[in-house]
């Protein structure tokens, strides 16, 4: 929410200045994202009211203009705008002057024709993004005025985030009621009376559908001035708002609602038949917004209908064939309260998102509407002089929200503030907030105004009353509770040692959404179908992810866009998966890695990370439980990862997760342009441990032999270390590959691979005979399993 400083003091003006005013609506929960200023630095821009305006004679776009700039003889100034004319008044720099681009104005020749100035546009103030032409000034703008001074451009835009339950504050006069009682001021909102009929003109509103919609009010305004033009302090409180000025009707609605904080809609009323009518769309209607969308409705969504077509969608936008444009002269005016569970996320489902929809989702107050239209009213009338008919009122009593009297009691307060208030405290601060209290000292009944929807139960008022006294003024104490041995099997390795072990080894964590594209889904993890959001955030969030990959390679292509080449990440969290008719949540632990193997230095050469590297860094996390000897892995197929360079990961004898280099075609579709490798595990795979056991030291010598092996190339060398493992039964300590080689001397489609075996026994000295035995036993068995032979 967006507002003008100025306008909201004209409602409430504390004696602080601008900062104290941000610093108190931020320690009161409306935090204020940014304080700007509502026009750049500029100076000796004057107003100038163009007297006469005579052709160039050597240039067909240019004008020569007589401009009075209250200076008695009026300046000459060459001027190509195609909208300058006669009486027009235009914001003007006379020589000296200086544009917020830092241009200065001084005398010059266009085309030989001499120019004391410079007639303005609003882009070339800094007020606007772009102009087609001068900014055209109000009729009673005194030439000579400070531009600055006229627009009153000395003043703050404040920017506020709130949070969604503070539907309240989105209008100007919700903000007021928060300042005049977080500064104990009198908040003296601008007046006005109902507007009169002029007419007798109605149009009949029937409700269908009351419990969405159970107060709507329409009134008709006869003969309004299509040309009209919307007052320039309109335009400029719109402007600091955020909203571009469309034209008086348009204009006065959004106005309205960044005042009072109701929205509101205008209808042409020759495009409506028979009536209003406020019901449920029927199943496979058609609908073209006023942005060109063409929707088909269904049954779930709230409409504002006609006897023979739908008008609106309600709360969200208006209809392309009912909306006013510059040849409409009769208007029906809408003015309603839509329950906020009619409302929230149907926008959402079709990519919209409106200001009417923001609010109305949050909650608007019931008893505005007839503030809002008769405020609209009057500005319409003033503005465009159409004459208005009745209010025409149709209304639910018994689907309108209750606000039913919540308990508040004083040990409460005490026990969740830390500190007690007097009766006289209490009832001052929640009487500040419109709310009605009777009873007292010990406990009372409080009823929240209207506009409250957030304000439901006793730890709601204890809130405010702690939002009233400032939360920095709360006491610190320190928590008491009892405190509890909490178990630490040793056959749990704990998900925090797993994380330290890849920060260790220089990962950074990431957290990111569970929720994904589903086309970055399917391209990760085709073989599932993911579980899709009945209310997505967008439609790049609408499924759960089935696999940490989606989340942590869009962290790295944010990383990637903004020049950082070397990225370790990881992330631990739930995947969420159909299993047998129901969702299974299982914990993971994913991480990727590209660009350079080391940082840049001296000591190395460089070199690009690659599959190994990767998989040293499970290998050193999953070896902190000791059970490194129980994971296998197994060269397989992922569709996400590139063939021969991806491997199932086993632990005993169970799949837990997989590792490789990502697929390029996966890295096309992602753009990433650049090699990642990556791996995933389950968490429940991997924790689980062995418990330590102690095994007595041999007293006696070891035995190292080296043997090189020559064995086919798809041969895997873990499935040779197996068979060593198994023949050389108690006696084999270690086995460790200290070389791989292909080339001269080796077969095409074999290699060699060169292990070293360390042997032992636990009772005795190893003899020649018994270590050469267990080696003809262990080449026998590869000779017969892997029609291996022995390297000469």
């Amino acid at each position: 929410m967006k507002f003008s400083e100025s306008w909201l003091r004209q409602w409430v003006d504390p004696p602080i200045a601008t900062d104290e005013l941000a610093e108190v609506l931020t320690m009161a929960g409306l935090e204020v994202d940014s304080v700007t200023r509502a026009a750049p630095e500029f100076h000796g821009i004057v107003v100038g009211r163009v007297q006469a305006v005579a052709p160039h004679p050597d240039a067909d776009k240019l004008r020569i203009c007589q401009v009075d700039v209250g200076a008695g003889e009026p300046l000459q100034i060459v001027c190509g705008a195609p909208n300058v004319q006669p009486g027009m008044h235009a914001p003007t720099a006379k020589v000296g002057a200086q544009l917020p681009s830092g241009l200065e104005i001084k005398k010059a020749e266009l085309r030989g024709q001499e120019s004391q100035g410079m007639l303005c546009s609003a882009s070339e103030l800094g007020l606007a993004e772009k102009s087609a032409g001068l900014m055209a000034l109000d009729e009673d703008a005194e030439p000579g005025t400070d531009i600055r001074q006229y627009l009153a451009l000395d003043d703050s835009v404040i920017e506020i985030d709130l949070t969604p339950n503070r539907g309240d504050c989105l209008g100007l006069a919700g903000i007021a009621r928060e300042v005049a009682a977080l500064c104990r001021v009198a908040s003296t909102p601008l007046e006005f009376q109902a507007v009169p009929p002029e007419v007798g003109d109605s149009f009949p509103v029937l409700l269908e559908a009351p419990e969405d919609c159970p107060r709507y009010l329409g009134r008709v305004l006869r003969d309004v001035d299509p040309t009209a033009s919307t007052p320039r302090w309109m335009v400029e409180r719109l402007r600091r708002s955020g909203v571009r000025s469309l034209g008086p009707l348009v204009d006065v609605t959004n106005y309205v609602m960044l005042e009072l904080g109701q929205p509101l809609h205008a209808f042409d009323l020759s495009s409506l038949r028979g009536g209003v009518v406020v019901r449920r769309a029927r199943a496979g209607e058609h609908l073209v917004l006023l942005d060109g969308t063409e929707l088909t409705l269904d049954e779930e969504l709230l409409l504002i209908a006609d006897q023979e077509r739908p008008l609106a969608l309600a709360g969200i936008m208006g209809g392309e064939g009912s909306g006013c444009d510059d040849s409409t002269r009769d208007v029906f005016l809408e003015s309603a309260f839509f329950h906020p569970l009619a409302i929230v996320g149907r926008a959402r489902r079709f990519g919209l998102h409106t200001d009417a929809s923001h609010r109305f989702e949050r909650g608007v107050d019931p008893a505005l509407q007839r503030w809002g239209i008769e405020r609209a009213t009057q500005l319409l009338v003033e503005i465009t002089g159409g004459r208005p008919g009745p209010v025409i009122e149709a209304e639910s009593e018994r689907d309108l929200p209750a606000r039913p009297p919540i308990s508040l009691r004083t040990g409460q307060i005490e026990r969740l503030l830390g500190m007690s208030f007097s009766t006289e405290q209490v009832e001052e601060m929640l009487g500040r907030l419109g709310m009605r209290m009777t009873g007292g000292p010990e406990q009372w009944a409080v009823t929240p105004p209207s506009f409250r929807f957030d304000v439901s139960i006793e730890a709601d008022l204890i809130e405010e009353i702690g939002r009233m006294h400032g939360y920095n003024h709360l006491p610190t104490a320190r928590p008491y509770a009892r405190l509890g041995m909490s178990p630490q099997p040793e056959s749990v390795l704990s998900l925090a040692r797993l994380r330290t072990a890849l920060v260790d080894r220089g990962y950074q964590e990431a957290v990111t959404y569970s929720f994904v594209d589903p086309q970055v889904q399917a391209s990760l993890d085709p073989g599932r179908d993911p579980i899709a959001l009945a209310n997505p955030i967008s439609s790049e969030m609408s499924v759960m992810r089935t696999s940490l990959w989606p989340g942590l390679l869009g962290a790295l292509r944010y990383n990637l866009a903004r020049q950082q080449t070397r990225v370790r990440l990881f992330e631990s969290g739930l995947v969420f998966l159909r299993q047998e008719g129901s969702t299974r949540q299982a914990p993971c632990l994913g991480a990727l890695v590209c660009g350079a193997a080391l940082p840049e230095q001296w000591g190395e050469g460089a070199r690009k990370v690659d599959f190994f590297d990767l998989k040293g860094d499970l290998e050193a996390m999953l070896d902190f439980g000791g059970n490194l000897g129980g994971t296998r892995f197994e060269a397989a197929r992922h569709p996400a990862l590139h063939p021969g360079r991806c491997a199932r990961i086993v632990r005993d004898g169970a799949e837990v997760g997989w590792i490789g280099a990502i697929h390029p075609k996966v890295e096309k579709v992602l753009d990433l342009g650049t090699e990642v490798l990556a791996f995933e595990v389950l968490l429940d795979g991997i924790t689980r441990v062995p418990i330590p056991e102690f095994r007595e030291l041999s007293r006696f010598p070891s035995i190292r032999r080296d043997l090189a092996v020559v064995v086919d190339e798809t041969v895997p060398y873990q499935s040779v270390r197996d068979c060593v493992a198994r023949a050389g039964a108690d006696l084999v300590r270690d086995v460790d590959l200290f070389d791989i080689y292909f080339g001269r001397g080796i077969d095409p489609g074999r290699k060699s691979l060169a292990i070293s075996l360390i042997l032992q026994a636990e009772s005795r000295t190893l003899t020649d005979d018994e270590v050469e035995t267990v080696i003809r036993r262990i080449i026998g068995r590869l000779e017969g399993e892997f029609n291996a032979t022995l390297r000469k």
